[in-house]
């Protein structure tokens, strides 16, 4: 018989970034992007300042109830990102750092897929110092972007 009176016997426990990895894989179940689901948290001494998911601005139809225009006009991923009528998450996630009076400088963010190049140099201009990624995207300028800068990039396994 398992006691239950006594110390709760821990399993192994996520590592950091696993464990806010997973809070923005949560966070991109918010998503209304047709095409992919994409969370970003910001974190500062271990603690979560903002969270982001992509999908349309405030008040704007999103693409899961009026459909992707990228999709209607064959635009492939990657690919002109302005033709978009969403936010990326990493762009939400700075906007909501913002609207609240939070600093991001000195921050780390968690991005279930690895940002683009405009979303890389936001997060430059934002403070970041380091980025979690899981999923891949293809931007290689961002990689490069990111390098230049002296943002801290590292890519978790499955």
């Amino acid at each position: 018989m398992e006691r239950t009176d006594g110390p709760r016997v821990v399993s192994e426990r996520p590592d950091w970034d696993s464990y806010f990895m997973k809070m923005a894989s949560v966070v991109a179940e918010r998503s209304t992007c047709l095409r992919r689901s994409v969370g970003a948290v910001a974190v500062l001494d271990r603690r979560i300042l903002a969270t982001g998911y992509n999908g349309a601005p405030t008040g704007v139809p999103h693409c899961a109830e009026v459909g992707c225009l990228r999709e209607a006009r064959g635009i492939p991923s990657g690919q002109r990102q302005e033709l978009c009528r969403g936010l990326h998450a990493e762009q939400n996630v700075i906007v909501q750092a913002a609207l609240h009076g939070v600093t991001m400088r000195g921050a780390t963010v968690y991005c279930t897929h690895q940002p683009c190049v405009l979303c890389a140099k936001m997060l430059i201009n934002a403070g970041i110092v380091r980025i979690v990624y899981r999923g891949d995207y293809p931007d290689s300028l961002a990689m490069e972007i990111l390098r230049q800068a002296g943002v801290e990039v590292c890519r978790l396994s499955d």
